[in-house]
């Protein structure tokens, strides 16, 4: 494939409200909100909340609350779940009057066992040794009761540009799989678009992730594949491709050069490091990826790729 020519789908945007005092600050606080009420429900005993509820709790739309989430944490909400019912198993544990079997299941789990078996791999140690030890109990405890640092990817500043995109058609293909199936995917759709006639009406490839790789098996991961097409076609395509439309609005477009392993850490950094900052909101509709380059002539450090997350 060839770098997409400049097909004027999109054009500079104004910023809204961008660099406003406080407003990193209020992400965070957004965020603790949701992260104090996965630990009431795990003092009181209860269920974790459905992510619509975090979501709500730190007011960010769902469609983007768990990549936002994980940005500014560092971790996922299941693994928030996770820490904290570990570390309220040990504030229990530090009270000698409480037996290991009500500490396990005051904070969720069905057996003492499973308690003793998440202790042994996320500290390395059993009750009974924690008990002995109250330093180290202690100190567990402490290091518990923080999130992990985000990885944001570089501290360099980030190259971000707002950009009205206008909406333009697709043939989209999903694939579940690794990178291999996705490529598999792209070179299926260009097989239909030869077929068809179609691909001298190609203006550019583009990408939907629907999974994180990094909290998904990769054999699990969902994605998008898209060309970009000039030429009409019909909306049920066949061979499971369909037809849809991308973009409409504005988007905060920044571009990777290099590898793609290098996306989410990106996109970690966009959500955590340029969006608190930045006065804008998220919209509810998907982020995408435009590749510019072809992966089989272009070495790996040259390749470009454009990174979109939709605002308000």
């Amino acid at each position: 494939m060839s770098p997409a020519p400049d097909t004027g789908r999109t054009h500079a945007a104004p910023a809204r409200g961008a660099f406003k005092p406080g407003t990193r600050d209020a992400h965070l606080r957004r965020i603790q909100r949701a992260v104090a009420l996965i630990e009431q429900t795990i003092i009181a005993g209860e269920e974790p909340p459905e992510l619509s509820r975090l979501a709500e709790a730190a007011a960010f739309s769902p469609f983007h609350f768990h990549r936002v989430y994980r940005a500014m944490t560092g971790e996922t909400t299941g693994q928030t779940v996770a820490r904290l019912r570990l570390l309220q198993g040990l504030r229990l544990l530090s009270n000698g009057e409480r037996s290991v079997t009500d500490a396990a299941l005051a904070v969720g789990y069905q057996t003492p066992q499973a308690f003793t078996r998440a202790l042994r791999q996320g500290i390395g140690g059993t009750p009974s040794e924690l008990r002995a030890e109250p330093e180290r109990l202690w100190r567990e405890i402490d290091r518990l009761a923080q999130p992990p640092a985000p990885q944001d990817g570089e501290t360099a500043p980030l190259r971000v540009e707002v950009v009205s995109v206008e909406p333009f058609q697709v043939a989209a293909l999903r694939v579940t799989g690794a990178y291999p199936e996705q490529n598999q995917g792209y070179g299926r759709l260009f097989g239909w678009a030869a077929q068809h006639g179609l691909l001298d009406s190609l203006r550019g490839l583009y990408g939907v992730p629907l999974d994180d790789r990094r909290d998904v098996p990769p054999q699990a991961c969902a994605f998008d594949c898209m060309l970009a097409l000039a030429a009409p076609f019909a909306a049920d395509a066949g061979e499971s491709i369909r037809m849809q439309l991308l973009g409409g609005g504005r988007y905060a477009r920044v571009r990777l050069v290099g590898a793609f392993d290098g996306l989410e850490a990106l996109t970690d950094a966009l959500l955590a490091r340029w969006l608190p900052d930045s006065g804008e909101t998220l919209r509810a509709a998907p982020l995408f990826h435009e590749y510019l380059d072809d992966p089989d002539e272009t070495p790996e450090a040259l390749l470009r790729t454009d990174v979109y997350l939709p605002l308000v």
